[in-house]
């Protein structure tokens, strides 16, 4: 067996520039794990209703699991925090070097808790459990690549749109080529004052049994379909596959596929790449050359900056996710940002001269890249306002219903026109529309006649569930499928923590989870009236498999009323007294979250 898991968490305070090192309760490591459930047990205790998210109470996290350096595939660590676009608990995802070195920097502690506020740009520098803060003047205005090539040792940082708290700014790492990147963590970092935390650390050796189990996951993930899939294309495949099954939102959510994908798909990326990010049995992206660097584009960014804005020049395509990651932009969010610019300077809502100097349109890079860079400087009046993310521009500008949104974050490229059970997905996410959470688009697509409500909620509610488990172990995206038989029992056993080794314990660990996450939000108001569609689809789809189809909001809420039977929530969609008293959260729920006393009785078709 190996040493005993990490125990402890780092509570550093800005304001006061103090760090302090508290235990955490042993239930919580028993009932949350690590990674999301712990942090969302964490922010739920310590922040108050209506916090502001940018403002010095917020907390941000930066968490890691009781098996973070030992599980199969790449590293991982979890940001988490109240999101600055959405409102919501907020939890996203990094790899790479900064989240390996993270584990041996934190030396036994399972995460940094951030709060307060620092007078001048900071940096935080975490080695081998010890924690110092530093001014870091000199660093800020600088993009992500400048920033993490000051330091000899891993980086986590904000670029520009940090600073400058776009609502969407990502949490970069090793220069760019990784990020936390939906909902604005980097926003909270910014508002913080804190430009960079800094990992050194010395990965944790392996026993010879532990390095055998790891060597035989990998071994059994190389041969899954995903695994296959994974060395073959990783994310760059989504684009054919979108493309195919007419999922690919297209040119401002105006149609379904796009007659350029073969030319930003993973055949123009394999002939683009210059090598792999990283080699193996769970190998890395795809490194390619741009105008302003190397880069690693990854499926969201040939999704939203060029299927999305109607570009099909792969190199300009990389070129805009390069901008964005030098910026510490979210793609997805940026991509809408710009597609919502184009579709609204047509219909007269917005002017946009001042800006490009002339009116932008699909298929025009040049003049995305001039609006990303202005979105991330707050340059103008419409920049300034989509910094803000695309609802908030149309509330003050107008052109409401040009792209979509649930809960405030732009939807990604996965169009639910063509996969209905995606539109389950986007509007039940705790964060705001997300297809990391659920992505039952992959399954749906191919069911045709048989495919029917039921199965729509079931799977959708298991893979919010399963994610849940998974990310509280805060396993590798992808290798993290090959624990999906027993969700990681057989590698906890192996550790000397709380945390169950019994799959049905574990998996009432991912029901905890994304129950306490919807207490956090229920708590900030959120309810089913969050959870309808936009107008956008009900418009039919033009182009592709799915042309015609929209839907029917009817049936959404039924589906939705559907859901909510299923997790025995009220039909505002609030958690009943009875699942808290099931799953131990009774406890737990506190004055200002209401509860419901009875569930929504499963309503017929």
């Amino acid at each position: 067996m190996n040493d005993a898991a990490p125990t402890d968490l780092l509570r550093v305070d800005l304001s006061a520039g103090t760090v302090e090192r508290d235990p955490i309760p042993e239930r919580w490591l028993a009932e949350y794990v690590g990674g999301k459930g712990l942090g969302a047990r964490y922010l739920y205790e310590r922040l108050a209703p209506g916090t502001d998210p940018l403002g010095p109470d917020n907390y941000l996290l930066f968490m890691l699991g009781p098996l973070s350096g030992l599980l199969p595939g790449e590293p991982q660590f979890a940001a988490i925090t109240r999101s600055p676009l959405t409102g919501t608990f907020l939890d996203s995802y990094s790899g790479g070097d900064f989240a390996a070195d993270l584990v041996g920097a934190l030396d036994g502690a399972l995460g940094v808790a951030i709060t307060g506020q620092a007078d001048e740009p900071t940096v935080l520098e975490l080695d081998d459990g010890e924690a110092t803060l530093s001014p870091a003047p000199d660093l800020w205005g600088r993009d992500v690549v400048e920033t993490c090539d000051a330091f000899e040792s891993s980086v986590a940082c904000v670029g520009p749109a940090g600073e400058n708290r776009v609502r969407y700014a990502t949490i970069a790492s090793d220069g760019g080529d990784h990020h936390a990147g939906r909902g604005g963590a980097g926003a909270v970092m910014g508002a913080k004052g804190l430009k960079a935390v800094v990992a050194s650390g010395a990965p944790l050796d392996l026993d010879p049994e532990t390095a055998a189990l790891r060597e035989e996951y990998e071994r059994r993930y190389r041969e899954t379909d995903v695994g296959r899939w994974h060395a073959a294309s990783a994310t760059l495949e989504t684009v054919d596959f979108a493309d195919e099954v007419g999922v690919l939102s297209t040119r401002g959510w105006q149609e379904g596929s796009f007659d350029g994908a073969d030319a930003i798909g993973i055949d123009a990326v394999r002939d683009a790449a210059v090598d792999r990010e990283r080699e193996g049995d769970v190998p890395g992206g795809f490194r390619v050359e741009t105008e302003t660097g190397e880069s690693v584009p990854r499926g969201a960014t040939q999704m939203s900056l060029g299927a999305g804005l109607g570009i099909d020049d792969f190199d300009a395509v990389a070129t805009l996710g390069q901008v964005c990651d030098r910026l510490g932009l979210d793609v997805i969010s940026a991509g809408n940002a710009v597609a919502w610019a184009i579709r609204a300077a047509d219909a007269g809502v917005v002017d946009l001269d001042p800006l490009l100097d002339g009116t932008p349109t699909f298929g025009d890079d040049d003049a995305a890249r001039d609006l990303i860079e202005g979105i991330a400087a707050r340059e103008s009046g419409v920049a300034d306002a989509l910094a803000d993310g695309v609802e908030a521009a149309a509330e003050s500008l107008g052109g409401a219903d040009l792209v979509p949104t649930i809960k405030s974050m732009e939807v990604p490229a996965y169009d639910p026109r063509g996969s209905p059970s995606m539109a389950l997905a986007y509007a039940t996410s705790d964060r705001g529309a997300c297809h990391r959470r659920s992505l039952p688009a992959e399954t749906e697509v191919f069911q045709g006649d048989s495919w029917d409500d039921a199965d729509r909620v079931r799977l959708v509610i298991r893979e919010q569930t399963i994610t849940s488990v998974l990310w509280s172990l805060v396993a590798d995206d992808f290798a993290g499928a090959v624990l999906e038989d027993d969700l990681g029992a057989e590698w906890l056993s192996t550790v000397d923590t709380p945390a169950p080794t019994d799959p049905a314990e574990l998996l009432r660990v991912g029901e905890r989870t994304w129950t306490l996450t919807r207490l956090f939000n229920v708590r900030e108001g959120f309810d089913a009236a969050d959870e309808t569609l936009p107008s956008a689809f009900e418009r039919p789809l033009a182009g592709g498999p799915a042309d015609g189809r929209a839907i029917d909001t009817t049936w959404f809420d039924r589906l939705r009323r559907r859901y909510y039977a299923a997790r025995d929530w009220s039909a505002a969609g609030v958690p009943t007294r009875a699942l808290l008293d099931r799953l131990g959260l009774l406890d737990v729920v506190d004055d200002d979250t209401p509860v419901a006393r009875e569930s929504l009785a499963r309503c017929d078709d």
